[in-house]
């Protein structure tokens, strides 16, 4: 059962030397599956720069090599590579994805979106016998930036963006779950964003 969500694939291309080469590298101290799950999580969120603006829909731009290639990526981009570095590592992971309110999101984002509502893109890992959601979106540095907590991975509990941000004000709300994949479903994706973006 587990073999679909340890399977390389077009976008999870886990079997690719570039993600092999990188998660040889980060988790080639240790042996412990909760060890390895917080360096790929650690890595994806704070050396992969965050960038709202790399919404695409082009195929290739989500492809997992390309996107550690790049060094950047949006949300769903971020998820994908962590998703297929926990694969390389021996780790099961899927895909969930979610509508999401940013009650802080930036005026320009609002303005290029038309809207603070996002479709949000996050890994879940198959660690000691259960799945975990892992948000790896917000970049340290970032949010130490606009002064919201920012989302720290244990492996054994959700790691999810945060109600409300430093000051006690709304920072992101939930609004509808679109389910899990073990492989990224692009169309789905880009008509959920159609509907939500008008674009």
């Amino acid at each position: 059962m587990m073999k679909e969500y340890l399977r390389s694939t077009y976008f999870m291309d886990c079997d690719s030397l570039l993600i092999k080469d990188k998660a040889k590298e980060l988790v080639r101290s240790t042996d412990h599956e909760l060890d390895k799950a917080r360096e790929v999580f650690y890595f994806v969120r704070d050396e992969i720069k965050y960038d709202p603006y790399l919404y695409s829909s082009d195929a290739e731009d989500f492809i997992a090599s390309k996107i550690l290639n790049r060094g950047e990526g949006y949300c769903v981009q971020k998820a994908v590579l962590l998703s297929t570095l926990a694969r390389a590592v021996g780790i099961p992971s899927r895909l969930g994805f979610a509508t999401i309110r940013n009650h802080l999101a930036p005026k320009e984002l609002v303005k290029f979106l038309g809207t603070n509502l996002l479709v949000h893109g996050y890994s879940e890992l198959f660690i000691e016998g259960r799945w975990i959601k892992a948000t790896p979106t917000f970049d340290l540095k970032m949010c130490q930036k606009i002064d919201v907590p920012v989302v720290e991975f244990d492996g054994r509990k959700d790691a999810i963006l945060p109600k409300y941000n430093n000051k006690g004000e709304p920072y992101i709300e939930y609004i509808k779950y679109h389910g899990s994949y073990s492989d990224l479903p692009l169309d789905r994706i880009l008509k959920i964003e159609m509907e939500t973006y008008g674009k």
